[in-house]
């Protein structure tokens, strides 16, 4: 019988590193109160010219949902002044969705019963063959969390080869400790992305009932190992409606920030994602987290955050996500398949998919739709001069 860890515990493997931001991160969560913000001190915020901790506060509270409109005013000019007109397009690639996790919220969670599948290095070669040939130049590797079944080795593997088609490689995987990822990034891969989910401690041990994953300070954690392992960047993001999304995503966002000012070499980014239907699951919802309230987090970590990268999924609408772009997103998703396998022509896919998407559109539609609204789509802002 496996042993349930307690959440706030190490379990045997895993590193832990000496570091000040994991306590900083959890202080600044708990002590932000978002109904104690007046709009008296939302207007104060929208008249400066950068933002404190206190103002982005603000901008996150209840108080500010009628100033939206003057929230996006701002945070346009922020998002034009730092990247211009241009909107870079990636391709998600799930290569495994074996989970050794339960989790309750997720199609991938190791107590459901979906057809589960592994692609081996021919299948993986075909897939990325295919999305390359769209003219996709950056993909984002993506598992199920199973050391087991898709372990740091097999991870590596699928790098080398999108290295072959790729000039950005992005990996969306289980948490490692630093080692791995210096491993991972000498075999070719850019960034790390990991969604911390909820960073309410007590919460986060009722959603995580076993697995690698209930280790709620590892995962915190995870980032920063990253960095120190060599990654050119790193991306964050909650799981909004899981608990109080409000002092989630302040969270999420000071995490960001602690990181940017002690290693800032590195680029971060912010992923939004709701909670959405999935396998065994289909009436799930978003839990009260309406678009504009999404919109409202956006535009305020866009003025908090002026330098990071905002990508904006295909979880949403796609109506929504156009209307984001100009405003605060700087990177979108196209041409999605989030089962295992599907993209090559010979092969259909494989395995279920973690959840329902909602914008189905090829790159074809989304590179039209961009150009429509006077942005410009980028495949590539990086040349990987170790690229094969």
């Amino acid at each position: 019988m496996r042993q349930i860890y307690d959440p706030m515990e190490f379990q045997p493997g895993m590193e832990q590193i000496d570091t000040t931001i994991y306590d900083a991160v959890i202080a600044a969560r708990g002590n932000y109160e978002p109904a104690a913000y007046t709009k008296t001190q939302v207007k104060i915020a929208l008249e400066k010219e950068s933002l404190s901790r206190s103002d982005f506060a603000a901008l996150l509270s209840p108080a500010a949902d009628p100033y939206l409109e003057q929230m996006a005013i701002r945070a346009k000019a922020e998002r034009e002044k730092h990247f211009g007109k241009n909107v870079l397009l990636f391709t998600p690639l799930y290569i495994s969705n074996y989970c050794e996790n339960q989790c309750v919220y997720c199609g991938f969670n190791c107590k459901n019963k979906i057809t589960r599948c592994k692609l081996n290095a021919e299948e993986i070669e075909a897939e990325m063959k295919a999305i390359a040939q769209t003219g996709m130049r950056e993909i984002l590797l993506l598992t199920g969390e199973s050391r087991s079944i898709s372990g740091p080795e097999y991870i590596a593997d699928a790098v080398r080869i999108a290295r072959k088609y790729f000039s950005t490689i992005g990996l969306e995987v289980y948490p490692m400790n630093t080692g791995e990822y210096t491993m991972l990034r000498d075999a070719g891969a850019d960034f790390v992305t990991v969604f911390q989910e909820i960073y309410d401690s007590e919460r986060y041990g009722q959603l995580h009932l076993a697995g690698a994953k209930r280790c709620f300070p590892y995962r915190v954690c995870t980032q920063e190992r990253a960095l120190k392992g060599g990654m050119r960047g790193v991306g964050f993001g909650v799981l909004l409606g899981l608990s109080d999304f409000r002092r989630d995503m302040y969270a999420t966002a000071i995490h960001a920030e602690l990181l940017q000012k002690k290693y800032p070499q590195a680029e971060i980014a912010l992923s939004f994602p709701r909670l959405r239907p999935y396998k065994n699951h289909e009436k799930a919802n978003p839990n009260d987290v309406h678009e504009r309230q999404l919109l409202q987090m956006m535009l305020a970590c866009r003025m908090f955050l002026p330098y990071a990268g905002f990508t904006i999924s295909t979880r949403e609408r796609a109506d929504f996500r156009d209307h984001v772009l100009p405003l605060a997103a700087t990177k979108i998703s196209a041409g999605v398949n989030v089962g295992i396998g599907g993209h090559s022509n010979t092969d259909e896919q494989k395995g279920d998919a973690q959840f329902e998407i909602s914008d189905p559109r090829s790159l074809a539609e989304i590179h039209a739709t961009i150009a429509a609204h006077g942005l410009q789509p980028v495949y590539t802002d990086y040349i990987n001069t170790n690229a094969l």
